[in-house]
């Protein structure tokens, strides 16, 4: 039976109607230009900014690849599906267009006007061909007689030569060529991936007019060439007898979202495989060509990868900016952030070992403030300590030469039982996935794949050990990934402890993962698909009880994002009773803030900075009791819905007392990073108060790695 605040609940959902909810996809959009923001800001040391424009690019690649291909898929079969703000996929590819477009424009100003002269200054330069001096074009030009050209292929499209299949993201060259007869020809060239995309020309010294400005000692410049300029200009090496008539730089972005099939589970590895090559032939949803390109290439390209004009996108060099992150790589520190030391926790500390000062008290790590080496010499120490029995661990995205799976195989090697779980299926990260798992297999690890139809996105590991007093698990439990590489450059929690109870339950969950346990309730973890959108909404609806009976109701989420409706529709339901919520959300969210009668008492802020913000913290004042949790899950239908997620709770006082009185309170301050979400869609930059100093909350835990208090 309907209850009148049923009714009342169901009237006012229909009165907001799609005003409850912010497009995902422009939501995203708005995120990215936050990133170019970054590199626009002439405060930022040179290199940080490009590094900034390469991020932004390299996150629009992937955004077509899976979000945008997304919605070409549902407007070639005609799908009536409309998102949640009621737009169809006709409508929000028009809105995604409108949306990049300027910030493509702003992007390449920035380059050219901003960047490339800065960089000139700071004894970076990078040439077009036509300005090398008679020295430097000898040199690369010879550098391409004998390395480039025995790689290159060009291929020819004509009635007895079919359109060349364009691999997804590669960058390649359309010719238009004459034979001797005047007729008309087309060719295709890819830029080989195996060499560099700024080629590097030799170190010259003593430039005196660099060394009267004082720029560097050594008066050195680094100076570069495009790949594909120096292409173009040695295109009649490939092409004797012919003209050249023009050339024009393209790139072509596929669809790469691909889903497995149920009945191809039984062997997953082989499947996963099949998929990755897939990518390299799904339909094409971009085009990104010179601005200088003739009509009649724009036409031949379109019209062979069956593409719309809405997906092309004329661009003023260069094509492809993701590549600018190899002049990060230059040694220049003068031009990038000033380098820091992470913190060693002093728990660590203990003459009597890692063991010991876990069992003493849960050990709380926020990277890359604190060192991430605590981490890989756990597993370490654990793959040589004789007393250790087994070791389980959950691997999603590991890197290169990860020093965790080398500790894991040695583990086995010492007759330990190892488990892992790594998970094919981390997008972009197959490959690298399936080369562990081989070689896991190959050292004798017990290597499991997941659950069918999940990916397993939750942080676990835990260490099982025979102690004098019986057996002991010890448990690391974390909001990023097992990569001793993005620890670095990701914030993140890891939680070390050894309570049983919360040990007993990631052994029950390990247990889910590995064999035919059906556990769907645990004591202290929240899981998903289980029970985590569930828990969090109940203990949003437990604080609209509190704050009804006390007035002091508060709801502070720090996250990636958050877009699951159900999850929105309690915080507005929240709001509505008068809880406070401070949501601090880095990319998409789906919620729109301060709109009267459903959620005025609700802030969205945002931080993009030097690191990326990737913990997940959610806290519930309680009635005074106050309730911490971390973990790996997003407030998104994805991670409640369709992945192996884990929250866990913190109950240490003191650790929970540092996050409550000190990391949440400096990041929620932010005012040198941070941006607020307005009720119309749009990101403000938070000023800093008159007469005050500004508050950058990365560089504060930078300079303050262990502050236990600070006072409000």
């Amino acid at each position: 039976m309907e209850t009148s605040e049923d009714s009342e609940r169901g009237e006012f959902l229909e009165r907001a109607g799609e005003r409850r909810y912010f497009n995902r996809e422009l939501s995203w959009v708005r995120f990215n230009r936050r990133v170019l923001d970054e590199a626009l800001d002439k405060s930022k040391p040179l290199l940080e900014r490009v590094k900034f424009l390469a991020i932004f690019s390299n996150n629009l690649d992937e955004f077509f690849m899976i979000r945008v291909s997304g919605l070409c898929r549902q407007l070639k079969i005609g799908a009536p599906y409309r998102s949640p703000d009621g737009l169809f996929a006709s409508e929000q590819l028009a809105a995604i267009r409108r949306g990049i477009m300027p910030n493509l424009k702003r992007l390449l100003e920035c380059w050219h006007s901003d960047i490339m002269p800065e960089l000139k200054k700071n004894c970076i330069e990078i040439l077009s061909y036509k300005d090398l001096r008679d020295k430097q074009k000898k040199y690369i030009d010879n550098y391409f007689k004998k390395e480039i050209y025995p790689t290159l292929t060009p291929l020819a499209f004509d009635p007895g030569h079919p359109f060349p299949h364009i691999s997804g993201l590669s960058l390649n060259l359309a010719i238009v060529l004459k034979d001797e007869k005047k007729r008309e020809l087309f060719a295709r060239l890819k830029i080989p991936e195996s060499f560099p995309r700024l080629l590097q020309l030799p170190a010259e010294t003593g430039d005196n007019k660099m060394e009267k400005m004082g720029l560097r000692q050594s008066a050195t410049v680094d100076r570069f060439v495009w790949m594909e300029d120096l292409l173009k200009a040695n295109l009649e090496s490939l092409f004797p007898g012919m003209k050249i008539v023009e050339a024009a730089l393209f790139r072509v972005t596929r669809d790469a979202d691909f889903e497995l099939e149920l009945d191809e589970a039984e062997d997953l590895m082989r499947s996963v495989r099949e998929n990755i090559d897939r990518r390299r032939f799904g339909n094409a949803v971009r085009l990104e060509i010179e601005k200088e390109a003739s009509k009649r290439i724009r036409e031949i390209l379109t019209r062979n990868l069956e593409l719309e004009l809405f997906q092309v996108y004329s661009l003023k060099d260069p094509v492809g900016m993701s590549s600018l992150m190899q002049l990060c790589k230059l040694d220049r520190p003068d031009l990038k952030d000033q380098s820091f030391t992470p913190s060693h926790p002093l728990e660590f500390n203990d003459r009597r070992g890692i063991f010991h000062a876990i069992a003493t008290q849960d050990i709380l790590l926020y990277h890359p403030y604190d060192s991430f080496k605590p981490v890989v010499d756990f597993i370490r120490l654990a793959s040589k300590d004789p007393d250790v029995l087994a070791i389980k661990q959950t691997l999603y995205r590991t890197g290169t030469n990860s020093p965790i799976v080398a500790a894991l195989m040695e583990a086995c090697q010492a007759g330990k039982q190892v488990a892992t779980l790594v998970e094919l299926k981390a997008r972009f990260d197959e490959e690298h996935n399936i080369g562990w798992a081989r070689s896991l297999e190959g050292a004798g690890v017990h290597v499991v794949y997941g659950l069918e139809g999940l990916k397993t996105h939750a942080k676990l590991c835990m260490v099982v050990r025979r102690e004098k007093g019986g057996i002991r698990r010890y448990v690391h439990l974390g909001t990023g990934n097992y990569n001793s590489i993005t620890a670095g450059i990701y914030t993140d929690f890891g939680l070390f402890t050894a309570n049983p109870e919360l040990a007993a339950d990631v052994s029950d969950l390990f247990n889910v993962l590995t064999g035919y346990s059906r556990q769907k309730e645990y004591k202290k973890l929240l899981v998903a698909p289980n029970t985590l959108r569930r828990e969090i909404i109940s203990r949003v609806d437990r604080e609209i009880d509190h704050h009804s009976r006390n007035g002091d109701g508060h709801i502070i989420f720090k996250l990636n994002a958050i877009s699951d409706r159900e999850s929105i529709d309690a915080l507005y339901r929240a709001s509505r009773a008068g809880v406070k919520i401070e949501l601090q959300v880095r990319g998409i969210c789906c919620l729109r803030p301060g709109v009267s009668d459903m959620s005025e008492n609700i802030t969205v802020t945002s931080i993009v900075g030097r690191f990326l913000e990737h913990t997940r913290i959610f806290y519930f004042r309680n009635g005074g009791e106050d309730e911490l949790f971390l973990g790996s899950a997003d407030l998104m239908e994805r991670n409640l819905d369709r992945r192996v997620e884990t929250l866990f709770p913190v109950e240490d006082p003191a650790i929970k007392q540092r996050i409550i009185n000190v990391i949440l309170p400096v990041h929620m301050r932010d005012n040198a990073q941070s941006s607020q979400l307005l009720p119309d869609g749009d990101y403000v930059r938070i000023s800093m108060p008159e007469n005050s100093d500004p508050i950058n909350s990365q560089q504060w835990m930078i300079d303050n790695p262990r502050m236990v208090f600070m006072d409000d």
